[in-house]
């Protein structure tokens, strides 16, 4: 009888412990709008989009503070969805993984020009704003801080692009989280445009107004 009290006492927690993984492992998603967001090349949008998912609970300490939520950042041409895909839920998210999302806060942005966050492909095209790694962090930073109430993060991490956004977190944010773990990624600061292909963004003409496409057999858009 004992025996039998003992087994269905665990098997009692195993189930609560399947459901809870079960439960943390489904994203949330969401949008954070910026109002009159101003980018580094002097422009400005009146509401900048900014999607992201997260993926476990926050857990906070004796303050009351957020304590440990970590920050991982996609790479050039990616999207925060690409951290959801199934090889990542089951080596990295599960139970006694290395962001086992029972005991991790995981945030999941997709950066500005990237996935459902704000793009020139919305509509803008061409008159959307000129934006760089300096734009990208900042947004990633209040999105943090401002719309997800952290103020302390265990760990930014990331891969290529999102390896360099890691260095400038360091850089930019030396006080906010505990440890850097950028990967594939040089501390060489790039523009988006080289970063992404290897050549240089175009520059506007005196003759071909930016916006507009120029007579050259194909359709090439002057930013």
């Amino acid at each position: 009888m004992r025996t039998r009290i003992v087994l269905s006492v665990w098997l009692l927690f195993a189930v609560c412990a399947v459901a809870q993984t079960s439960s943390d492992l489904q994203p949330k998603q969401g949008d954070f709008v910026v109002k009159d967001f101003h980018f580094h090349s002097g422009e400005s949008l009146p509401e900048l989009r900014l999607h992201y998912a997260t993926l476990g609970t926050p857990a906070r300490d004796a303050n009351g503070k957020i304590a440990n939520a970590i920050l991982i950042l996609h790479g050039t041409s990616g999207s925060g969805k690409i951290y959801l895909g199934e090889s990542y839920m089951k080596t990295m998210y599960g139970p006694g993984q290395p962001l086992d999302v029972s005991r991790w806060y995981i945030i999941l942005p997709d950066s500005i020009g990237h996935g459902q966050s704000s793009k020139p492909s919305d509509g803008l095209h061409a008159q959307f704003p000129h934006y760089d790694y300096d734009d990208m962090v900042e947004a990633q930073y209040r999105l943090v801080n401002e719309s997800l109430g952290v103020d302390h993060l265990r760990l930014v991490t990331g891969v290529s692009m999102g390896g360099m956004h890691t260095w400038m977190w360091g850089e930019q944010h030396p006080d906010f989280m505990d440890a850097l773990m950028p990967s594939f990624a040089s501390r060489l600061r790039l523009p988006v445009a080289t970063a992404c292909g290897g050549v240089p963004p175009l520059r506007p003409s005196a003759a071909i107004p930016r916006g507009t496409t120029a007579s050259t057999g194909s359709d090439l858009t002057v930013w």
